[in-house]
């Protein structure tokens, strides 16, 4: 278990299997604590322009731009996200207009508790810190 999550936690930001296969050392972790700072630096702007292309009607853009953001943090370990966004996604592709508001929003409330932990983990590494 890590120091940083609980085991319920864990479905939110684990990157202990990516450190392992990156080495297991100081090293592995200078490398993960960079992979998470440029997966979460673009913070919710992603989904706030897929938001606008939905407001556009531009479904399959804005699908594309979630398909996207759930591809770049997968390997840190945010199972809640990836499930949010591919609900998202299924509802975009398949235009399920009246469904869309409400998985948006469980979507952005992923990706804020995954930031927060993100950083929470960046602040024990080091990385954010070092990063200002």
């Amino acid at each position: 278990m890590t120091a940083y999550a609980s085991a319920h936690d864990e479905t939110i930001f684990c990157v202990d299997e990516l450190v392992e296969a990156l080495g297991n050392d100081e090293r592995a972790v200078r490398r993960v604590v960079r992979i998470v700072r440029d997966c979460i630096s673009l913070g919710i702007e992603p989904l706030n322009m897929a938001g606008e292309a939905v407001q556009q009607a531009r479904f399959m853009e804005a699908r594309r731009i979630v398909h996207q953001l759930r591809d770049s943090v997968t390997e840190l370990g945010a199972k809640r996200f990836v499930a949010a966004c591919l609900g998202l996604e299924l509802a975009l592709a398949e235009g399920k207009v009246l469904q869309i508001p409400l998985l948006f929003s469980a979507a952005e409330s992923e990706l804020r508790v995954l930031i927060e932990h993100a950083g929470a983990w960046l602040d024990q590494h080091e990385g954010r810190a070092a990063a200002r």
